[in-house]
């Protein structure tokens, strides 16, 4: 538990759960099992709340869709998650079709993303806003950037030669992984002739 001089966000906002985070299609998910219980280790007097209609149903609707409200406070602070009813491909289920099941799924749903305001797991839902394909394109930034940090370090181990690929080509405001594979590649045949110049050179003279 945070003291009085921590902020209680980036207590939690540090907490890891990579190893909890699962994969379920185009989707991360993180259990909201994982969400709850690391919170509640942290901060044992959280409580969340499922927002009831005017009609004491756990679900608000439209008449065409629905969905829910979830609450959850911690250290006085309250934060809430709006949650669709959808299906398996996060289409919004028509209303005559949601079970019980459903309305379930999306407060567990709801109830982690709350959590996650608060800072535990909230890297996991980044990009999540964004149109399907800049969201692919990120990742697949994020794919490129690591490899050639990998390369990098793999032909220098000091770090010295990451911190020049860095700063001459500014990785970091490249948008377009292409461009960072192409990069990559042309280190890696700089490499290889750096290799194959070595080799050459060590070997023996004929007589």
């Amino acid at each position: 538990m945070a003291d009085e001089n921590t902020n209680y966000f980036t207590e939690l906002n540090a907490v890891d759960v990579s190893g909890k985070v699962e994969k379920k299609g185009k989707f991360d998910y993180l259990s909201w099992v994982h969400a709850w219980s690391e919170l509640k280790r942290r901060h044992p007097d959280a409580n969340y709340t499922v927002y009831e209609n005017d009609r004491g149903w756990n679900y608000h609707t439209d008449n065409v869709t629905a969905w829910v409200k979830v609450g959850v406070t911690v250290c006085g602070i309250e934060h809430i998650e709006y949650y669709p009813i959808t299906d398996n491909k996060h289409d919004s289920l028509p209303l005559e079709a949601i079970t019980s099941f459903d309305v379930n799924t999306a407060i567990k749903r709801a109830l982690t993303k709350a959590i996650a305001l608060h800072g535990i797991g909230l890297h996991v839902f980044e990009g999540e806003d964004l149109p399907e394909t800049e969201r692919e394109n990120r990742k697949a930034l994020d794919r490129a950037k690591q490899a050639l940090t990998e390369f990098c370090y793999s032909y220098d181990p000091t770090g010295n030669t990451a911190v020049a690929v860095w700063q001459k080509y500014d990785i970091d405001a490249i948008t377009d992984p292409d461009k960072i594979t192409e990069i990559l590649n042309t280190y890696r045949a700089k490499a290889k002739a750096a290799a194959e110049k070595a080799k050459a050179d060590s070997m023996p003279e004929e007589v």
